[in-house]
């Protein structure tokens, strides 16, 4: 695979079945990922190994990190340590986010892949 690819190239893998999906660009220690997040929907709470960080491009979000609860939209920003527990409640909009995980989410290789389409970007 090119080290230089457009978003639309990338297959969609439903993290949690249609509510979550995302696009990841993998390298040998970190995942990028472009997550979109249907209306209303709620990402279970969980941990992972990987720290993850990331940011809200459009909608908005209530992030619960541990005991720490916020709404966030677009600029706001998310530090997750290794094995913290955490989880998302999106807003009726949805939403879009960027997601990058250290070390990488190989986890993801085993769930349900779809063709590449177009993302719910910005200007599109």
């Amino acid at each position: 695979m090119s080290n230089l690819v457009d978003v639309d190239s990338l297959p969609v893998i439903d993290v949690w079945g249609e509510t979550v999906r995302a696009r990841r660009v993998q390298g040998e220690r970190i995942t990028f990922a472009l997550v979109e997040l249907a209306p209303s929907s709620i990402v279970p709470g969980h941990t992972h190994e990987a720290e993850q960080l990331g940011m809200v491009i459009t909608g908005t979000i209530t992030f619960t990190i541990g005991d720490d609860v916020r709404e966030l939209g677009p600029g706001g920003t998310w530090n997750i340590p290794s094995n913290v527990y955490h989880q998302v409640t999106v807003g009726p909009e949805g939403a879009l986010v960027i997601d990058v995980f250290s070390p990488t989410r190989s986890d993801w290789d085993a769930l349900p892949v779809n063709e590449p389409s177009s993302p719910n970007w910005p200007g599109r």
